[in-house]
């Protein structure tokens, strides 16, 4: 499955110093909690990531309180393009050995 979306950053409250996140839009999570297939820790769903000319691999996270999953931003990346809690970013994820 691979799909494009914008969403806002927003940073985790329990480590505001370390983790930014950004929300999966809540059709995009239903259909990936149909995805057939045992899940990794935590109920996680690996996925390649593409914002902008950066790449990488990580997993996606479902979100207990929404049902959404949540995708978690490298901070070398957030870094490289100057982003920050509150910026409005496109990122593309494709899942992975699913």
């Amino acid at each position: 499955m691979q799909v494009e979306f914008a969403a806002d950053i927003w940073r985790w409250e329990a480590r505001a110093e370390l983790w930014c996140f950004v929300a999966v839009p809540d059709e995009i999570s239903e259909a990936l909690h149909e995805l057939p297939g045992p899940r990794a820790g935590f109920g996680s769903v690996p996925v390649e990531v593409r914002l902008a000319a950066s790449v990488w691999r990580t997993s996606i996270f479902p979100e207990t309180a929404r049902g959404r999953f949540v995708l978690p931003l490298k901070k070398a990346v957030r870094q490289r393009y100057g982003l920050g809690v509150g910026d409005r970013v496109t990122v593309s994820i494709e899942t992975v050995g699913i």
